[in-house]
């Protein structure tokens, strides 16, 4: 019990060392912050999204004529879908139609599930230059108990715009570039008055941001050369945290689990989950050091563990495949990380790790500077397509694939009944950048899928018919 109580105060002292310096920094951010919320507030660059999230649904809907593309299984040409109480109840070309159902004619049309974005920061960014719209990030490296749900803003702009392109929901990350044990991150879907009405899951996983483990001295050529061996000396100082953090969270487990009076510590409280094996760990790793430290760190305390980025993730395909990490492919938009290699290294990624067999999504980068952009999460995954990628893979992997990579399939990622009913309506296949998005729905209520942008536009064209008019 001494051994126990030792080491879990040693581990306590892991920050504590640092503690006044941080609150004098939190104070000062505290104040800072204010400020930037009082610029913000007395001026109009950020400001509410103007669309009224619908209300829920309350008549069955009959989606007639359209092709369903399930994603699951084959697609249903001419099909029916019944919608009831937020929720898919059937779909086939014949159907019992309930009397007071509401028939929604969509003949000729495309009907997919709605697409996941798996690593963003949406709703916890809007403006880049306004600090106090960007809420993603904690000060400090060890910050397991932040949420990124509570930080959520449902009035984002960028969840409009979005959405019209038929991203329907969104994995936010807190994603501190100072940050190494950032918190955990919330799927959420796009709608709704709140952050509460608009969660899906509240807490889907443990966010890691590796430190750079590229030692390669061509990276620092001279004058520069003699950062090399800072740089190694904080990187494994950082690695040294996030392995004494562990252990602190273990050794504080083992305490409280024989004495119930273990004064509760919310940073390792909130890493308990994870270390049992019931909550994903994600680490954000591209180069092969970062994963293969990824790989045996996870096997060490027995995580279940997701790569987040995986620019090398090839190179270990057997290993990932083998410990059965799946592995979310970020950015596939990218020039390629390494000087000599070819100039598709990214866009073939998601093409690689299926034919190897590994479990794998597309998303994007995750930065405040994706936000305004996850609509382009398609045009990610058509790219990969292009590349070798099979075309329902590609479909899949902003569908189906994150859906069971976070465990939601049975709500999320495809047509199929007692799922969410979360879909759109096309007048073509999403992948391609001339196809339309029509109609959003989520839980089965019609969502406005104008945006600023599309209200910018009508307002400008009113400008030069008003100039053409007599």
């Amino acid at each position: 019990m001494n051994q126990l109580q030792n080491r879990f105060s040693a581990g306590s002292t892991l920050q504590s060392k640092n503690m006044m310096k941080k609150t004098s920094l939190s104070r000062r951010f505290t104040i800072a912050f204010g400020a930037s919320v009082f610029l913000a507030l007395s001026s109009s660059i950020a400001q509410a999204s103007d669309n009224v999230p619908a209300a829920a649904q309350k008549t069955p809907l009959l989606f007639k004529g359209a092709t369903l593309h399930t994603v699951s299984g084959e697609s249903i040409v001419n099909g029916n879908m019944l919608v009831d109480k937020g929720k898919i109840v059937a779909l086939g070309s014949q159907l019992t139609i309930p009397a007071n159902a509401k028939v929604v004619d969509v003949s000729g049309k495309h009907i997919y599930p709605g697409m996941i974005a798996a690593n963003t920061v949406m709703g916890l960014a809007e403006v880049q230059s306004v600090r106090a719209t960007l809420d993603y990030a904690e000060a400090g490296a060890i910050n397991p108990n932040a949420r990124a749900l509570v930080a959520v803003n449902p009035d984002s702009e960028l969840i409009t715009t979005a959405r019209a392109n038929g991203v329907l929901a969104t994995l936010s990350v807190p994603n501190s570039p100072a940050g190494l044990i950032n918190g955990t991150s919330a799927l959420i879907q796009l709608d709704g008055w709140t952050w509460e009405e608009m969660s899906v899951q509240s807490e889907v996983g443990l966010h890691i941001s590796l430190p750079n483990l590229r030692f390669n001295p061509e990276l620092f050529p001279a004058p520069f050369d003699s950062r090399l061996e800072e740089i190694r000396k904080a990187s494994a100082q950082r690695l040294k945290m996030l392995e004494d953090a562990f252990d602190s969270a273990i050794a504080y487990r083992e305490a409280r689990a024989q004495n119930d009076g273990t004064k509760i510590d919310v940073r390792w409280e909130a890493m308990l989950p994870a270390i049992a094996g019931k909550r994903l760990v994600f680490f954000h790793a591209q180069d092969v050091n970062q994963i293969r430290f990824a790989l045996n760190f996870a096997k060490r305390y027995q995580l279940k563990a997701v790569i987040v980025g995986g620019a090398d993730a090839p190179v270990l395909a057997d290993l990932l495949k083998q410990q059965q990490v799946p592995v979310i492919v970020t950015g596939i938009h990218k020039l390629p990380m390494r000087r000599g290699a070819d100039y598709d290294a990214y866009y073939t990624v998601a093409a690689k790790l299926a034919q190897a067999g590994v479990q794998f999504c597309i998303a994007r980068a995750g930065t405040d500077d994706d936000a305004p952009n996850e609509r382009n999460l398609p045009y990610e995954a058509a790219v990969a397509a292009t590349f070798g990628l099979d075309v329902k893979e590609a479909l899949k992997a902003i569908t189906l694939y994150p859906a069971q990579i976070l465990g939601v399939a049975d709500q999320l990622g495809s047509l199929e009944a007692g799922k969410l009913a979360n879909f759109f309506v096309t007048n073509g296949d999403p992948l391609e950048t001339t196809t339309q998005v029509e109609q959003v729905y989520i839980q089965g209520r019609a969502v406005d899928t104008s945006t600023k942008q599309s209200r910018l536009t009508e307002k400008y064209q009113q400008k030069y018919l008003q100039k053409t008019q007599p």
